[in-house]
């Protein structure tokens, strides 16, 4: 009886066992390479969590008790893989958790135009959650490995059966989120109607300016992204810093950037 129950246990886990390597398969042709949805695996994140503006205002200890509730999942990624294709159906709200994913809008020629490269606690997606619109409206394409988490719309802006206390001002941050995106767009939309790409390049370096109120700053992608993101070409892009580099507006190395003559940029931004 005893090699019976023995016999039965063995099977089982064999079985789970072959089923496990069988989903893990299905999974990494498909992109995603991992799905946790463990709370105590995703306690872990809480830090970058606290940093996304969905959860702004809220500590990390109500952050913790928010995800039993909101059930997330989180998916891992490689590098050239998607977590949201344009036309699929939208599935949730995502949070970046590590690395980075650039968001991309296709045009009816085929021309993919980067909106912004995402990194750790950015959100994406957030413009659906209000919408009856139930497709991705972008491409979210993995720039290195990275992992997403995914929270069902219907966990943030439908009723909470718990009557969780927070609910009301998670729904506040999602409003906030959705005002902003639509300023960022207006932005997005200035940079493509500048013809030149020396009045696009200013254009740029004096947001920067003005979002750190220094002269001498960061660029928050490399020159391949932010080529995409102005929508020029990598080289086009290159020569004419370079340009401006030797006529002494700018001076820069590698991702940092110094503006030597603001008022001349200002006027080739215009």
């Amino acid at each position: 009886m005893v090699d019976a129950v023995y016999g039965a246990v063995f099977f089982a886990l064999l079985f789970y066992h072959g089923y496990y390597i069988i989903i893990t398969a299905i999974m990494s042709v498909s992109g995603v390479t991992k799905i946790e949805g463990d709370h105590m695996e995703l306690e872990r994140y809480i830090e970058v969590l606290s940093k996304a503006e969905l959860f702004k205002g809220f500590s990390k200890d109500e952050i913790a008790l928010m995800i039993k509730c909101l059930e997330p999942k989180v998916k891992a990624y490689q590098k050239g893989n998607y977590l949201a294709i344009a036309g699929e159906k939208f599935h949730g709200l995502g949070i970046m958790l590590e690395g980075e994913a650039a968001v991309y809008k296709e045009n009816m020629a085929g021309n993919r135009v980067m909106m912004v490269l995402l990194k750790p606690g950015d959100v994406f997606g957030e413009i659906l959650a209000f919408s009856t619109e139930s497709l991705w409206p972008v491409t979210v394409e993995a720039q290195q490995p990275c992992k997403a988490l995914f929270i069902s719309r219907h966990k943030i802006v439908g009723e909470c059966g718990r009557a969780c206390p927070w609910h009301r001002k998670l729904i506040e941050n999602m409003l906030t989120m959705v005002s902003e995106r639509a300023i960022a767009l207006s932005r997005k939309v200035e940079y493509l109607s500048i013809k030149s790409i020396r009045g696009k390049i200013s254009a740029y370096l004096l947001e920067q300016y003005k979002k750190t109120g220094k002269t001498t700053f960061m660029l928050p992608m490399n020159r391949n992204a932010l080529a995409d993101f102005l929508n020029v070409s990598r080289p086009s892009l290159s020569r004419e810093m370079c340009n401006m580099r030797d006529e002494g507006i700018i001076d820069f190395h590698r991702a940092s950037v110094r503006i030597k003559d603001l008022e001349a940029l200002k006027n080739m931004a215009q």
